[in-house]
């Protein structure tokens, strides 16, 4: 796997390429320096001034090595913080979609409860669904839930009309346990009055003994 292979980056790929170019450029002096030290048919003059040529172009290629080497960890920095903050944003995304699904389970729970729940309307004593829907067919084609409240409704009025009744037998009952009391309050009276009678009469019972 060669070079080109392993960094795709662009900028990347420009800092390689001109640290490329530099090499070559190093080695081309050094084989330059290793030809006039095995033949010396350069003049030290001509010599210098072919090193001084290379050197230059060293040089221009160091440094735009370094100035790309400055722009690629400058871009690699502000990858990095954008990575940080791209994660920072899947973890908060991560973390509501956990309590999503924490609330979502909280739900399911709940409706299971209320599914399972034994309700006080289910204890009522309701005519059966036969019965109500021959005395209302009106009702046919409710769904169960309007056919439940319905059906409480009815329960509901039957209750307040047997309640009302319950209230007129009540007070027709207070006023027979009233009359009953007055009638024994003017027994007693009667009594009475009886005993005094009878009292009162007594002497005369005695005359009248005598005299037969």
């Amino acid at each position: 796997m060669n070079d080109d292979e392993i960094v795709t980056d662009p900028v990347l790929r420009s800092v390689l390429d001109s640290a490329e170019r530099a090499r070559q450029q190093c080695l081309e002096i050094t084989n330059l320096l290793e030809q006039h030290k095995a033949t010396p048919t350069t003049s030290p003059r001509d010599l210098q001034l072919e090193l001084s040529k290379h050197q230059k172009q060293l040089f221009g290629h160091l440094a735009q090595v370094r100035s790309l080497n400055r722009d690629a960890l400058y871009g690699a920095r502000a990858t990095k913080a954008e990575t940080a903050e791209a994660r920072q944003e899947i973890d908060a995304m991560h973390l509501q979609l956990q309590n999503l699904y924490y609330e979502q389970r909280h739900l399911i729970g709940e409706i299971e409860a209320c599914q399972s729940y034994d309700h006080k309307y289910q204890q009522l004593p309701l005519i059966p669904v036969e019965e109500f829907l021959e005395q209302f067919p009106e009702h046919a084609d409710d769904d169960e839930n309007a056919l439940m409240m319905a059906r409480i409704e009815h329960e509901h009025a039957e209750r307040l009309e047997l309640e009302e009744q319950r209230q007129v037998l009540l007070k027709k009952k207070q006023a027979l346990i009233a009359e009953n009391n007055r009638r024994k309050v003017d027994l007693a009276n009667l009594d009475k009055d009886l005993e005094k009678f009878i009292d009162a009469a007594q002497p005369i019972q005695t005359i009248l003994e005598k005299e037969y």
